[in-house]
């Protein structure tokens, strides 16, 4: 086997490796980012005092 050959293709896979691993970590963040919005919504949503009153008309 040529060693050149095998040196280059360790090294594409590498560089292949480095950069499924770098997208995945941006993928990643993006997803916590993305739930730190939806609870931020979610919080500014609530309203403790809803339901807890009902008016009535006879």
């Amino acid at each position: 086997m040529d060693i050149a050959a095998l040196s280059m293709q360790a090294s594409a896979l590498q560089a292949s490796d480095m950069v499924s691993v770098a997208v995945f970590k941006k993928t990643l963040e993006t997803i916590e980012g993305s739930g730190e919005n939806m609870i931020k919504i979610m919080e500014q949503s609530v309203n403790p005092n809803l339901g807890q009153n009902i008016d009535l008309r006879v």
